[in-house]
């Protein structure tokens, strides 16, 4: 038996007997080595052979699977329902409230107490006044579901909530802890010159909410025999709801 192979420098065809392990090519003195082929498995070895690799292949598949599983039981739990997630179907709770602390943690201005404040007032409402958890909006930078973001969009957005479709009996709370300005009056309709505003957490690009927009929010829309109360722990605060009414202690 012999082996056939090529040349690699002059591609001159050599022939070897089956045992070499190398060949000296005689056209170009090029020693060539004889790479031989393994010999094919018998169909008793192969069986040996795949039978354990069909077997591994089962077991990783199965692994894979129950892992595939797992991961997708796992990965994302589904998001707990907020009131926002209501169907309009329902009659609004009678009880409800939006409770905003912002503390700005990425800015030098930030406020330690406002999330702290929020939580209390919570457990206020749920413990003492009746509240419902599931009716009352929390809005903080801790929250896992951006719609309670404390951003100016979703604070709008959850104060429009909290008074859409109220009625005689209903009892409202809005509460908002964080800084608060004042800018001045282009509408000339405040006596000091300024309307007050609250500092959502993007104000610096979307701007503050301002008191004429609050009002026009929510208290405006208020059905009679409707409780709001507002609670606002913020500067320039004492009439931030744009009221007919001011309560002026000094001069009772």
């Amino acid at each position: 038996m012999v082996i056939k192979i090529v040349c690699l420098r002059c591609r001159q065809k050599l022939t070897a007997p089956a045992y070499a392990e190398k060949i000296t090519c005689g056209k170009c003195g090029e020693v060539n080595p004889i790479i031989k082929k393994p010999s094919p498995a018998t169909s008793l070895e192969q069986g040996k052979i795949s039978k354990p690799m069909e077997k591994l292949k089962k077991l990783l598949l199965g692994n894979t699977q129950r892992l595939s599983d797992s991961s997708g039981s796992s990965s994302s739990p589904p998001s707990k329902l907020c009131a926002l997630d209501e169907s309009g179907n329902q009659p609004p709770a009678k009880k409800r409230a939006v409770l905003c602390g912002v503390s700005y943690k990425k800015w030098k201005y930030k406020l330690k107490g406002t999330i702290n404040d929020v939580m209390n007032m919570k457990t206020l409402l749920t413990q003492t006044y009746g509240f419902l958890e599931r009716n009352i909006l929390v809005l903080t930078e801790e929250e896992s579901d951006t719609r309670l973001i404390p951003t100016k969009a979703n604070i709008e957005t959850c104060l429009k909530w909290l008074v859409n479709g109220c009625q005689k009996g209903d009892s409202l709370v809005f509460y908002y802890s964080g800084h608060g300005l004042r800018q001045p009056d282009f509408n000339q309709d405040e006596r000091d010159g300024f309307d007050e505003t609250i500092c959502p957490v993007d104000f610096l690009r979307e701007g503050m909410i301002v008191d004429n927009d609050i009002y026009a929010t929510i208290v405006k829309p208020l059905s009679e025999g409707v409780t709001l109360h507002a609670i606002v722990d913020a500067c320039h605060s004492g009439t931030i709801l744009d009221l007919e009414h001011v309560y002026e202690r000094d001069k009772l």
